[in-house]
């Protein structure tokens, strides 16, 4: 079966029901951000999903910026959180008007639910990923139906319109790939001088921004033009 999906004989719709369960985040939610929604997956497709997480987790080094670290095989999330305290430190020393910087910090929020499928595939495209797997990735992620266990008892099926779900092997991925469209406006930005970020000595590169999966932190001169480039991208 998994074979069969793979090389597409197979639609993964017959094995890509997933239950939602909302796992409580404080002790007597009364809100729907208060729980945090788990999906469980159908055995066989993450044995499928699984298959793909192996075939492309071999990728994000060679097109992921340095910039990102989570997921990245070979990188290490701390080394970022390093380069920021550095940043950091930099900015609380220099005093000068003109040399004054500031530092943003972007969470995406529900992060996973926002990733839009035309953009997923748009961007996997763009990166000179093959059409034949493209295909296979949207075929995976969009064939998706999803129950909500409610107390016990399964509601009525829904699908969604985007979006990549929780317990999915390869949603780590996919999100690093859905994130390097940021991640290329602001580089691109800063290396035509439109944005300027930090260089904390002579020697060092120019740090624009640091990624940590959903997590962003912007640096850039502390004034209107740079904060209208960073508006613009966003």
């Amino acid at each position: 079966m998994a074979l069969r999906v793979l090389s597409g004989e197979d639609d993964p719709a017959t094995i890509n029901d997933t239950f939602i369960v909302l796992i409580p985040k404080v002790v007597s939610p009364e809100e729907l951000g208060q729980f945090r929604p788990i999906s469980l997956c159908n055995i066989i497709f993450k044995i499928v999903s699984k298959v793909v997480a192996n075939r492309l987790k071999v990728v994000p080094s060679e097109i992921i910026f340095e910039e990102q670290s989570a997921f990245v095989p070979g990188r290490l999330i701390t080394n970022n959180i390093i380069i920021a305290y550095e940043c950091l430190h930099f900015m609380k020393q220099k005093k000068a008007r003109d040399l004054r910087c500031c530092a943003l910090k972007l969470d995406v929020k529900k992060a996973y639910d926002q990733v839009e499928w035309n953009y997923l595939q748009a961007i996997m495209l763009k990166l000179r990923f093959h059409q034949l797997w493209v295909q296979l990735i949207m075929r995976l992620v969009s064939s998706v139906s999803f129950f909500v266990l409610l107390n016990g008892d399964c509601l009525s099926s829904f699908k969604p319109t985007r979006e990549i779900h929780q317990g999915d092997p390869i949603s780590f991925y996919l999100f690093l790939i859905a994130a390097e469209g940021l991640s290329c406006l602001l580089k691109s930005r800063s290396q035509s001088s439109e944005l300027s970020g930090i260089k904390v000595a002579p020697t060092a590169s120019m740090v624009s921004h640091l990624l940590f999966a959903d997590d962003s932190l912007l640096f850039f001169k502390a004034n209107r033009e740079s904060a209208a480039v960073v508006k613009d991208i966003l």
